[in-house]
């Protein structure tokens, strides 16, 4: 039948013609008294590739749904034997996924949109014109669309326990993994915010690996590793002879990472030279290689991750390439905000370094695990694994037990007085003093490590490591013995040992 038909020359008096559309057999139910009406809605919507089925009343209506499970319902308004608003309630009481388009005729819409406060997606007066009911299909199929994949991605995230490589199954995590599943599939910038140790290039990777850049590469650089005047030749790449030593061309990260994602760690140390070129690149999406005349036009999706929360008031980064980054912010919360989620990745690392080194360890003692639970991983997950790797290669048997630890979690426990006390014995300078040397000590003088635990930014710390004549890790002077004969950070655990940190 040709498209103008089914658009009812009878029922408007003139011809239309239409583009043929699929629509995937979705299921719809016309429930209308008039069956010039039926017969019309039926042929333009079948043409477009729609299931139908129709109904002259209520109760044949509700026989229907039953049968049929439709998942949307044009209705109208005045039916012989039911109001349609109460035929409404009815229908979304029985099924209430299914979406429903009343029809109201003139002096009618008061009612209709009570039908919309009662639950029905939209309405459409009469006489209905056929485009703008099938605008209206379409959004309301839309919407029906992403009311399923919503309750499908909340079926499939909960319980969950893993996400790609990233483990967890704390609420927290729970959050972070449904955040994920939502921002993936768009091309938003995403900026992460994370500690060291917490996961964040595997969070980058498991965003890239759910969006439609999957088979894209995912390319990444820590901007802090790359020296200020290397940083710009290594993201927009170089023309042979822009600078002393470009014997070469060279391709850039940004065109790499052409059709897929690229992440940049440590986002606020770009300099602010290079920053005013990456606000430029996500603005225009083209850039300029270093001595090159010509654009080059770039497709990719830009992840970026901190290691503290960034504050665009005082940060090193530029107040408008932060509000460029972060359209999609991503906290990883540290170990020790979710402390259920060790004795997952207790026994994750010990199955996965127990078949790693060919070693028998099967559990873990319920001594050492109590050990495990207690520490407040500044570390993080990477410190975590790395003790877990270490004790399945040490343990002597076939499960971990706390002499397999390390040292530092055979230790006793301070009590609430004994920190008090020492507490009491030194002066404010002292504790921080003592707190730095202690981070330094925990992270084995990693200084970003330790200024993430100190919760500085590595400028801040480099000041107090001047201020205390620390710039060897303490080893241009003597260890600070405060009264009361504390000798080390080991010695002066403020916070009451490595459990209570």
């Amino acid at each position: 039948m040709d498209r103008h038909n089914a658009g009812g020359v009878s029922a408007f008096g003139h011809e239309r013609e239409y583009p043929m559309r699929t629509a995937n057999q979705i299921r719809v139910l016309i429930v209308d008294d008039n069956a010039d009406t039926l017969e019309w809605m039926k042929v333009l919507l079948e043409h477009d590739g729609y299931a139908t089925r129709t109904a002259d009343s209520g109760a044949a209506a509700e026989e229907m749904r039953g049968a049929w499970q439709p998942q949307l319902v044009l209705m109208d308004l005045r039916l012989p034997d039911i109001d349609g608003t109460e035929l409404l309630t009815r229908f979304k009481e029985a099924a209430p996924g299914t979406e429903i388009i009343m029809i109201s005729g003139h002096g009618s819409v008061a009612r209709a949109v009570d039908a919309m406060k009662a639950g029905a997606y939209s309405f459409i007066e009469k006489p209905v014109d056929p485009d703008v009911l099938l605008a209206m299909i379409t959004k309301a199929l839309e919407r029906l669309r992403l009311s399923d994949e919503n309750q499908r991605l909340r079926a499939q995230l909960k319980g969950r326990d893993r996400f790609g490589d990233i483990v967890g199954s704390s609420e927290k995590m729970q959050q972070l993994f449904q955040l994920i599943t939502l921002a993936a599939p768009t091309d938003a910038n995403i900026l992460i915010h994370g500690e060291s140790g917490t996961g964040k290039e595997l969070v980058a990777n498991a965003v890239h690996q759910n969006s439609k850049r999957a088979d894209g590469p995912f390319i990444r650089i820590n901007c802090a590793a790359v020296p200020a005047d290397l940083i710009e030749s290594e993201l927009f790449g170089h023309k042979k002879g822009a600078f002393t030593g470009a014997s070469s061309d060279k391709v850039g990260l940004v065109q790499l990472a052409e059709g897929g994602s690229l992440l940049l760690d440590e986002i606020a140390e770009v300099p602010q030279q290079t920053q005013v070129k990456l606000l430029r690149l996500l603005q225009e999406r083209e850039f300029r290689p270093v001595g090159a005349s010509n654009l080059v036009r770039a497709n990719f999706r830009l992840i970026c991750s901190t290691n503290a929360p960034l504050d665009p008031q005082s940060s090193k980064l530029r107040e408008d390439l932060y509000f460029r980054i972060n359209t999609i912010t991503l906290e990883i919360p540290p170990l020790r905000d979710r402390p259920e989620d060790i004795s997952l990745f207790c026994d994750h690392f010990l199955t996965q370094f127990a078949r790693q080194h060919e070693r028998p360890v099967q559990g873990i003692h319920s001594a050492a695990r109590n050990a495990l639970l207690r520490y407040s991983w500044p570390g993080n997950v990477r410190e975590l694994e790395h003790v877990l790797e270490r004790s399945v290669i040490v343990a002597a048997g076939t499960e971990i037990t706390l002499q397999d630890l390390p040292e530092i979690f055979q230790q006793p426990r301070r009590s609430p007085a004994s920190r008090d006390a020492l507490v009491g014995q030194l002066t404010l300078a002292e504790i921080e003093r003592l707190a730095i040397l202690q981070a330094l000590e925990r992270t084995n003088g990693n200084k970003r490590a330790a200024a993430s635990m100190l919760g500085v930014y590595r400028p801040t710390l480099y000041g107090k490591l001047r201020k205390y004549k620390l710039g060897e890790y303490g080893k241009s002077e003597a260890t600070l013995k405060p009264k009361g004969g504390v000798s080390s950070p080991r010695d002066a655990r403020v916070a009451g040992g490595a459990d209570d940190d």
